[in-house]
């Protein structure tokens, strides 16, 4: 496993990372897939507040007892659960920051938090009230530092000049280069992490049965998978081949893989072990398939 500085914090963190949404309460025992996600040399994972309505972060609380040291925690703020239950409000306001925090250390059972991320944000935010949040929570020490989880251009820009967040969490893969466009270069140029969900698109790039995907047709996501399984072999599956050509990006600093069963972290466990994607083989990726641009919030 390779360890990659976070932005321009001190913290190093785990080329591949462990994605806790998909934990669910009646899959695989959910504190053992976790512990032997640390045990292989997985430090980061990742959660929200809004997982199974707080339940995710119980489960990764659990497991870092007695490893805290030794593990990199981030979670979620933003979304708020509506009073009856029928969906959430989007509320980045201070004051919803900072009583969130507080939920989530209690639920995580730790003192700190190392990574506190927004969970969205928009342009007509009051993007100056949610950075003074996050600055006061370090100053209180119940954070070490903050990111944002955003694809949107005009936002990404917005906090790129105004804050002093450390990373940004963005969808990207081989099926999903609108970052290639100009948010990867950009977070490059600042220092700041490229944490990448999505490598895989849901599965399509590895085996599930292609469908419409962001604006690609059938055909175009099958012949992609296909490209995808030719660069692959017996010792770089198509996961590995997918999560490599993500990782070569030197914007990014982790794949954070969305992780459920034994399997699946076996298989996430094999990627840094796997041969490196040339360069050259990468690049050939990107010729067989449209690269789509932000139509939305530019």
């Amino acid at each position: 496993m390779e360890y990659h500085q976070l932005g321009k914090s001190p913290i190093v963190i785990s080329e591949i990372g462990f994605g806790c949404m998909s934990l669910t309460p009646d899959g695989e025992d959910p504190v053992s897939l976790l512990h032997r996600a640390m045990d292989g040399g997985i430090n980061y994972f990742d959660t929200a507040d809004i997982y199974q309505d707080g339940w995710n972060e119980e489960v990764l609380g659990r497991a870092i007892q007695g490893r805290r040291d030794d593990v990199i925690v981030a979670t979620k703020v933003g979304n708020q659960r509506r009073a009856d239950g029928s969906g959430l409000d989007w509320n980045p306001s201070k004051q919803h920051i900072l009583a969130s925090v507080d939920k989530s250390l209690q639920r995580l059972n730790t003192d700190y938090i190392d990574l506190y991320q927004l969970h969205g944000g928009t342009y007509q935010d009051n993007i100056a009230e949610t950075i003074e949040a996050f600055e006061t929570l370090m100053q209180l020490g119940k954070i070490r530092y903050y990111g944002i989880s955003s694809i949107r251009p005009n936002v990404i820009r917005e906090y790129v000049e105004r804050s002093k967040m450390v990373s940004v969490m963005m969808q990207y893969s081989l099926l999903d280069r609108r970052p290639e466009e100009e948010a990867l270069g950009l977070l490059q140029e600042h220092e700041i992490s490229v944490l990448a969900r999505g490598t895989l698109a849901s599965g399509l790039l590895t085996g599930k049965p292609a469908k419409p995907y962001l604006g690609h047709d059938e055909q175009a996501v099958r012949d992609t998978a296909e490209r995808v399984r030719q660069f692959s072999d017996n010792n770089r599956g198509p996961a590995a081949t997918a999560t490599r050509f993500v990782l070569n990006h030197s914007a990014v600093t982790s794949a954070v893989i969305g992780i459920r069963t034994g399997a699946q972290l076996d298989e996430a466990l094999a990627i840094p072990d796997s041969r490196n994607l040339s360069q050259g083989s990468s690049d050939a990726l990107r010729k067989y398939i449209e690269a789509k641009k932000y139509t939305d919030h530019r």
